[in-house]
């Protein structure tokens, strides 16, 4: 993939402890500083912070794309293919629970992507996904 400036993204979790468990054990990201109250996470290269908060986020709504509902909010990464596929194998073998399994999306169209939906244990919607051409991320 081509150099991307890095993304900075805070999410709010209710439990620390999960949520080191959920993003660094199942998603094995790199913790990086801490304190007792937010974790820094290496998500492929970018910041990924969480932040303890009293309550758990709550969705606020969902939006249909290619006859599946999307949770929205959601944020994720764009990967390989192959770095789309470990991710799916952790995932599975951790037990997590798809919102959306993984999947090819618009098959035989210039978007065409596998995609997959998943929560970290506070509730926050995630997508990863992977373009069968990365040059047609904005593709009409």
């Amino acid at each position: 993939m081509p150099h991307r400036p890095a993304v900075h993204l805070a999410v709010p979790v209710d439990d620390l402890a999960a949520a080191r468990h959920f993003y660094g054990q199942v998603l094995g990201l790199p913790e990086g500083r801490s304190t007792d109250h937010w974790v820094d996470w290496d998500f492929e290269g970018h910041q990924l912070v969480t932040h303890l908060v009293a309550t758990a986020p709550r969705p606020t709504g969902t939006s249909e794309v290619d006859r599946h509902t999307v949770p929205i909010p959601h944020f994720g990464l764009l990967l390989t293919e192959e770095r789309f596929h470990e991710f799916a194998q952790r995932l599975r073998a951790a037990g997590v629970r798809f919102d959306i399994e993984p999947y090819r999306r618009f098959a035989g169209e210039p978007a065409e992507q596998w995609t997959m939906f998943f929560r970290d244990p506070a509730g926050n919607a995630l997508e990863l996904k992977s373009f069968r051409d990365e040059s047609m991320v904005f593709a009409r």
